[in-house]
């Protein structure tokens, strides 16, 4: 696989590190983050990150700080079609070719939800044709570009695409979430917005610089999936499940037990599902296998009031 073209887009609002500091210390946010945050802050956006300054699709700072669903809904829809079609068009421009040689586009991001996708709205932007291949690649992080450019890479190889418009494409600012976890606010000092593009095929361009997709390969591995899931979670819902389900609920149990945190754990009963289980922990507190504080952090949650009244407790 060749790239003949690449495209970037940014939007035109740029702010320095010490334009976001004094922002961020302005804000209603700084006061209800700790002393500790407050720290990371200021070291991220003082020191030399080698980032000193970006853009973000926000007319002042303080529209930043406006953490709201509707808001950064709204930011996402005005900005993400906008940039992503940019870089696209680019792309396109220095691949030498028009938007009709598109036979698939690919689109990738993770700060935003669109229905119909994003790729809709690339299509109709850059009036490609109406039999294109459209793909929406959402929630891949950091590497979203390689599982992008490996889909590309197969559209390619089934002979029915000779060229697909690859484009990744994040408004951070239209996900902004503050509390006081290190990556977290490492995050909110560090991202912008913008989109990257590229124009695939499987063959070298006649002219200008050439780029070979040699190879690539894909690793999915489980455990660092749950690290991520109980880094970020509040508390732990269990419902029915399999062997995948009980690993994670115990791992969840054993690790309250050793003090890697006290977040509460619940099961969802549907049914007597958990009554064999429960009992088998009853059992194993009266054997003095498990200490009995550790079989009551398990809490059961009867039915849909039930439900109900557990998720407002973890609010209150």
């Amino acid at each position: 696989m060749h790239i003949l073209g690449v495209g970037t887009a940014n939007p035109t609002t740029r702010y320095t590190k010490t334009e976001c500091l004094q922002a961020f210390e302005q804000s209603a946010w700084f006061a209800r983050l700790d002393g500790r945050s407050h720290l990371i802050a200021r070291t991220v956006l003082q020191r030399d990150s080698g980032i000193d300054a970006r853009r973000l699709a926000v007319g002042s700072l303080d529209q930043v700080f406006m953490i709201n669903p509707d808001t950064l809904c709204e930011r996402f829809l005005r900005h993400a079609p906008l940039l992503a079609a940019q870089a696209g068009e680019r792309a396109l421009m220095q691949a030498g070719l028009v938007a009709a040689q598109i036979d698939a586009v690919v689109v990738s991001t993770c700060t935003g939800y669109l229905c119909p996708g994003l790729s809709g709205h690339v299509v109709e932007r850059l009036g490609l044709r109406a039999d294109v291949q459209a793909f929406d690649l959402v929630g891949q992080g950091c590497a979203a570009a390689l599982p992008n450019l490996m889909l590309g890479k197969a559209l390619l190889a089934t002979g029915a695409c000779g060229h697909v418009l690859s484009i990744c494409v994040e408004v951070s600012s239209a996900a902004m979430y503050l509390d006081n976890d290190p990556g977290v606010l490492i995050s909110a000092c560090l991202f912008g917005d913008g989109a990257g593009a590229a124009v695939l095929a499987p063959q070298a361009g006649p002219t200008g610089q050439r780029i070979e997709w040699k190879d690539s390969t894909s690793l999915v591995e489980p455990a660092a999936r749950k690290a991520l899931m109980f880094e970020r979670a509040t508390a732990f819902l269990t419902l029915p499940g399999g062997f995948g389900t009980l690993d994670e609920l115990f791992e969840v149990v054993t690790l309250r037990q050793i003090g890697v945190h006290e977040k509460r754990s619940a099961v969802l009963e549907v049914e007597g599902f958990w009554a064999p289980l429960l009992a088998w922990c009853a059992k194993a507190v009266e054997e003095r296998f498990v200490p009995e504080n550790v079989a009551r952090a398990i809490e059961v949650v009867e039915g849909a009031e039930g439900l109900e009244a557990w998720l407002a407790s973890l609010r209150g």
